[in-house]
């Protein structure tokens, strides 16, 4: 971690502390006011009225102060004045103290010093305190793989999660990402989650009605987010993408389903995706030291096969977009990004002579 990003962490420690304490003092602000009314009291009486019995003087403010916050505590500091008024007093403030104010700042101070007994209460301060994050609906098992990708490209994250049985919920919260509990269908849930100050938001319940309606109440609430939506229905996600202006939505069969059909297949592909009609592939390649492959040129496998050479690895380094002019070694390795036919027609090039 950054010295830069610790202190980001630390700015937004303090300001979510600072949150949070505001929250608690409108909470107990009856008992925190009656306490300051029964201090104040007490000192004022104490340094004007009181003499004490054996020295004949009196009190100064700090000695008022000290006398008067020793007795709420049941504490007996002084001898028991003279002073009739001050005797009613000497005997009102531990009952009032007790009663009414005692009570209320011992929960104030644990509430305050025990953060994470109020976790609820704390993510949403910490909540509170982002701008330009992620928010991420559904902490399942595709949610909370999203939330760990975002996280390791950089990205600040807040989770909403409705199930406080779901078995990703700690996983989630040991990675330092609040995690607010409530449906993100409803819009003040949204609200707590910062939508309206989000970059994003990534939508992955398992419904697909419920993944809409969050999805088009976060865009009320943020005109310019941009929405990630998962959809079981292929049909549905293209008419939500038309329709509705999400930036993206993803069917989860349509994004599984070309990966299986070209794994079962010889073509060897690790990743496949559609871009409009066309199912694009991302393999890589050996370059085996009897294969027609030595000695080519990247701009003539791209050129020849109708193929992206994007990342050249060579003796344990990468070279990302390699120049066109860079010929192939054996030991060589290419990421190739390709249809699956032109991918097909790489692969017998790539196989060493013996072996066809």
């Amino acid at each position: 971690m950054t010295r830069v990003s610790r202190l980001h962490q630390k700015s937004r420690y303090l300001r979510a502390f600072w949150r949070d304490t505001r929250v608690l003092i409108r909470q107990f602000r009856v008992s925190l006011l009656v306490f300051a009314m029964l201090i104040c009291a007490g000192t004022l009486a104490f340094h004007s009225r009181y003499i004490h019995p054996d020295t004949g003087q009196g009190l100064s403010w700090g000695e008022a102060l000290y006398a008067t916050f020793m007795l709420v505590f049941l504490e007996v500091q002084l001898p028991l004045p003279t002073d009739p008024g001050l005797r009613v007093l000497f005997f009102a403030i531990p009952i009032c103290g007790v009663v009414v104010a005692a009570e209320g700042i011992i929960r104030f101070s644990v509430a305050l010093f025990s953060r994470r007994e109020r976790k609820g209460a704390w993510e949403l301060a910490i909540a509170s305190t982002y701008r330009d994050h992620v928010v991420v609906c559904g902490l399942g098992r595709i949610g909370f793989m999203v939330v760990k990708e975002l996280l390791r490209l950089g990205e600040d994250v807040v989770g909403i999660e409705k199930d406080p049985a779901n078995p990703f919920l700690e996983e989630t919260r040991d990675l330092n990402v609040p995690v607010l509990m409530g449906s993100a269908r409803m819009r003040d849930m949204l609200e707590k989650a910062r939508v309206q100050n989000a970059s994003a938001i990534v939508v992955a319940t398992e419904d697909d009605l419920s993944n809409l309606d969050i999805a088009l109440e976060a865009r009320e609430l943020n005109p310019q987010i941009k929405v990630v939506l998962r959809m079981f229905d292929t049909k549905l996600a293209e008419k939500v993408r038309k329709g509705f202006g999400i930036h993206t939505t993803f069917s989860t069969s349509a994004l599984a389903a070309p990966l299986f059909a070209a794994s079962a297949t010889r073509a060897q592909i690790d990743h496949s995706f559609y871009m409009g009609e066309h199912l694009l592939n991302v393999a890589h390649i050996g370059v085996e030291p009897d294969s027609d492959l030595v000695g080519y040129a990247v701009n003539r496998v791209e050129d020849t096969l109708d193929v992206s050479v994007i990342v050249l690895e060579r003796d344990g380094s990468l070279d990302f977009q390699p120049p066109g002019d860079t010929e192939l070694r054996p030991g060589d390795c290419i990421a190739i990004l390709a249809e699956r036919e032109a991918l097909m027609r790489l692969r017998a090039l790539s196989t060493p002579h013996g072996s066809r």
